[in-house]
């Protein structure tokens, strides 16, 4: 199969490491982005196109679970060659706020919704396939860079009280940041289990450093996270080493996306090489019950 007759799904392409990763995706074969903003959406296809590239555009919010659904069906509907899926959509917010089934917005968008459309187009993505969840090291509260902004990682209970908004007590004193850590974590344990369960595909996570011109979540972000990631902690020698910019990260999404060697399971860092996450993380009874949890939540949809 040469690249053009390949197919690779992008969420989340309109904006920062997204929009720079669907651009370089492009020479590789057919993107189809989705996200929320049909105009956007647009833009960015007509962007493509202009380099002589080919892209199809989805509108999908991905923290409706029933949108999500809808999304997959539409995507299996094209009868693309689809070979690779970039779950890339996130938000961080530091307000408390509901998707369209009552669920926390964070929860929903970083965890529920890319682990739904996985759920939806796994069975439809050839043997070798690529999945590959963009994560955060925030999860793991002995990071450095995690024990400099004072935050406590993955504050997990289940999934319903995730969904519910509700953390693990003794957390992190800035708005959002729970949800935010939280929601992450529960999408690299799911990650790694469902690496296990399906071995003919290669499912993979990738943290992107701290990376300024990213846009979770827009004028809503913490102000202070954004200035934090973006720029202050970029300056500092114990974390300068975390840094990277979209174009940098795009490059290696789409290295790992393109990889032919069979690599599944991996956790990578923003330079491709492999790191590990929080001890929790690293447990598999965790990681299957965050997915056994995850399940049974979205049969409520």
């Amino acid at each position: 199969m040469t690249n053009m007759q390949k197919a690779y799904i992008i969420t989340g392409p309109t904006s920062g490491i997204g929009l720079a990763t669907a651009m370089e995706l492009a020479k590789h074969g057919t993107v189809i982005l989705v996200g929320r903003n049909k105009q956007k959406l647009a833009g960015v296809q007509t962007a493509i196109k202009k380099n002589g590239q080919q892209a199809v555009s989805i509108v999908c919010d991905i923290s409706d679970i029933s949108s999500v659904r809808l999304a997959a069906k539409q995507i299996i509907g094209l009868g693309l060659p689809i070979v690779g899926l970039l779950n890339n959509a996130g938000i961080m917010s530091r307000k408390a706020r509901k998707s369209a089934q009552g669920w926390d917005l964070t929860y929903a968008t970083n965890h529920l919704g890319p682990f739904a459309l996985t759920e939806a187009l796994a069975p439809h993505l050839p043997d070798d396939g690529h999945v590959l969840f963009v994560v955060s090291a925030i999860e793991d509260p002995e990071r450095k860079p995690v024990k400099m902004m004072g935050l406590k990682g993955g504050r997990y209970i289940s999934a319903e009280a995730s969904a519910r908004g509700e953390w693990l007590a003794g957390g992190s004193k800035m708005a959002g940041m729970d949800a935010y850590s939280t929601s992450k974590q529960c999408i690299l344990v799911a990650a790694m289990a469902l690496a296990r369960e399906n071995p003919r595909l290669c499912v993979n996570v990738v943290e992107p450093g701290i990376t300024h011109g990213t846009n979770l979540g827009g004028e809503d972000t913490n102000a202070i996270v954004r200035c934090l990631f973006g720029k202050i902690f970029s300056l500092i020698p114990a974390v300068a080493q975390y840094k990277s910019t979209p174009e940098k990260t795009a490059k290696t999404i789409t290295g790992i996306l393109t990889d032919q060697s069979g690599k599944t399971g991996v956790y990578f860092d923003e330079k491709g090489r492999p790191m590990l996450g929080s001890k929790l993380a690293q447990d598999t009874g965790f990681q299957d019950r965050v997915v056994t949890e995850t399940r049974a939540l979205l049969t409520q949809v």
